[in-house]
């Protein structure tokens, strides 16, 4: 069985100084593939170059890219573009671009599939918000999202359950709200499908997010920014 996927997004926060003080400390604890940083993008070659020169399997990670490959499309990075700095996936469909810059599915679905072609892991995000919850229609919300990777081998995506009304709220899904939305999620697209669950994971609730079955791993956001506090999260993923 796969160990557990731990991603940190670190969103738009960090700096040149803290990626030499945060990533020094991932890199002695020796981890692994598994776990993976989604830095802002003027500090992904840094943080490349970092964990190449110590040759370590942590992955790096883009928290968007453009839905075009090449072009006039000023202020925009392309899956290539990410690819050639050492980038091994991307984050898609995150609900804060979807609620702040009015991305939809239609968006992100030619985002998937520019990161498909730059041979890169699109992390695909779905999640419903607290009013959808509460209308019972959640399940719809998300198999709509999930049309998206509709025809996409299971092997080349993950998908992040990230109900919008647990990020940077402080206030996470309940086991049984995480482990309903995993099971239908893989019920719809494939049983082999990994699922990861974000929404303000942190160091004291991530062993019981992490034992929940069908989560196969964690998007963490603030508090990816601590190194002691990340690192707890990796040490509880199975």
């Amino acid at each position: 069985m796969p160990k557990q996927t731990v991603i940190g997004n670190w969103k738009m926060h960090g700096s040149i100084g803290q990626i030499r003080s945060v990533v020094p400390e991932l890199l002695r604890a020796g981890l692994g593939a598994n776990v993976a940083l989604c830095v802002a993008y003027p500090y992904l070659a840094l943080a490349k170059s970092m964990l190449s020169e110590a040759e370590s399997a942590i992955q790096l990670g883009a928290q968007d890219v453009c839905e075009y490959h090449i072009g006039a499309y000023t202020g925009e990075v392309s899956a290539g573009m990410l690819a050639d700095v050492g980038c091994e996936m991307v984050i898609v469909g995150h609900s804060e671009r979807r609620r702040y810059f009015g991305e939809t599915s239609e968006t992100a679905a030619r985002k998937v599939r520019a990161t498909l072609d730059a041979g890169l892991l699109p992390v695909y995000c779905v999640g419903e918000t607290l009013k959808q919850r509460d209308e019972g229609i959640a399940r719809d919300i998300i198999a709509e999202e999930l049309q998206v990777l509709a025809g996409v081998p299971t092997s080349l995506y993950a998908v992040a359950y990230e109900p919008s009304w647990a990020v940077g709220t402080g206030i996470a899904a309940t086991p049984e709200q995480i482990a309903e939305m995993h099971a239908f999620i893989k019920k719809t697209l494939d049983v082999r499908t990994r699922v990861l669950y974000g929404g303000s994971v942190k160091g004291d609730n991530a062993a019981q997010v992490l034992a929940v079955d069908g989560v196969d791993g964690v998007l963490v956001g603030g508090a990816a920014l601590s190194a002691t506090e990340f690192l707890e999260i990796c040490h509880e993923a199975a």
